[in-house]
């Protein structure tokens, strides 16, 4: 399965969300300043492919496949961002920079990018 850039904007909040305790839907739109609607509509998405499970007392969890496309999205969001700033750039740049490049990288380009990062 293959998970749009949105819904893996989704699971790494999740993730990210997760280390603090118990996750909701309005926790989630709030990390990102998302609306309502569009949080529950995503949550709805995640839910029907697998990658989430939503109990009754509406807490979030990942699935096994969820955590794994939330892992790898946040591990490369902190590698290209350690990158960045290691080029200079500011913190909140080089963060908001590879929220974007996260997405599109190609994994030969990410793992030859995280190579070089360990390196140094």
């Amino acid at each position: 399965m293959s998970v749009q850039e949105s819904g893996e904007m989704y699971l790494e909040a999740i993730l990210v969300l997760s280390d603090k305790g118990a996750v909701r839907a309005i926790d989630v739109g709030e990390y990102l300043g998302y609306s309502k609607p569009s949080v529950s509509r995503a949550m709805g998405i995640l839910k029907a492919e697998g990658y989430i499970t939503v109990a009754k007392d509406g807490y979030i969890e990942l699935t096994k496949e969820g955590r794994q496309i939330a892992t790898d999205i946040y591990e490369k969001h902190t590698i290209i961002t350690k990158f960045l700033v290691n080029l200079g750039v500011d913190e909140k740049t080089a963060a908001e920079d590879a929220c974007r490049i996260e997405h599109h990288i190609s994994d030969t380009s990410f793992k030859a990018l995280k190579k070089h990062i360990e390196s140094i």
